[in-house]
C-alpha cells in the first residue's frame, strides 16, 4: 500500500491531520462503526472526563483495528463526534499524540452533535483503514 499526503495548505499537517491521503496498491479496506468510551460491557466509562473518554475510544478502535490486522497506522479517515467541540479541542492532544505515535495523519473531520446514543458519552470515533 502507498499513501500519498495531500495537502495544498499546511496548517493542519501541525494540527495531526492531512487534508486528503491518496492510496493506492491497497488490497483490503476497514469501515468502522463508532468508536465510544464504553467497557467491553457495553457501559459508558469517564462520564465528564473528555481526555479519559478520548484515550478509551480510542483503544476501543485499536481493538476493531487489531481484530482485522491492522492498527492505527492503517487509519486513511477519522471522524470525530463530540457533544462538546470546546472541550475537545482542549483535549484533542490525546488524540494527536496517539495518531502521531502510531506515524499517521488521517484525513479527519470533527463535528459536533447535539448528543450520542448513551447520554454520558462525550465522543464518537469513526475510521476507515486500508492495508
Amino acid at each position: 500500500m502507498e499513501r500519498t499526503a495531500v495537502n495544498p495548505v499546511t496548517w493542519s499537517v501541525e494540527m495531526g491531520f492531512n487534508q486528503a491521503e491518496l492510496v493506492s496498491g491497497h488490497s483490503r479496506t476497514l469501515y468502522c462503526s463508532g468508536q465510544t468510551a464504553t467497557g467491553a460491557d457495553g457501559d459508558p466509562r469517564h462520564a465528564g472526563d473528555m481526555a479519559a473518554q478520548l484515550a478509551l475510544s480510542l483503544d476501543n478502535l485499536e481493538a476493531v483495528l487489531a481484530e482485522a490486522g491492522m492498527s492505527l497506522a492503517n487509519l486513511v479517515r477519522l471522524t470525530v463526534y463530540t457533544t462538546d467541540v470546546d472541550r475537545l479541542v482542549r483535549d484533542y492532544g490525546v488524540l494527536a499524540s496517539r495518531l502521531g505515535g502510531a506515524g499517521v495523519a488521517p484525513a479527519t473531520s470533527m463535528l459536533g452533535v447535539a448528543r450520542l446514543a448513551i447520554p454520558d458519552l462525550m465522543v464518537e470515533l469513526e475510521g476507515t483503514a486500508v492495508a
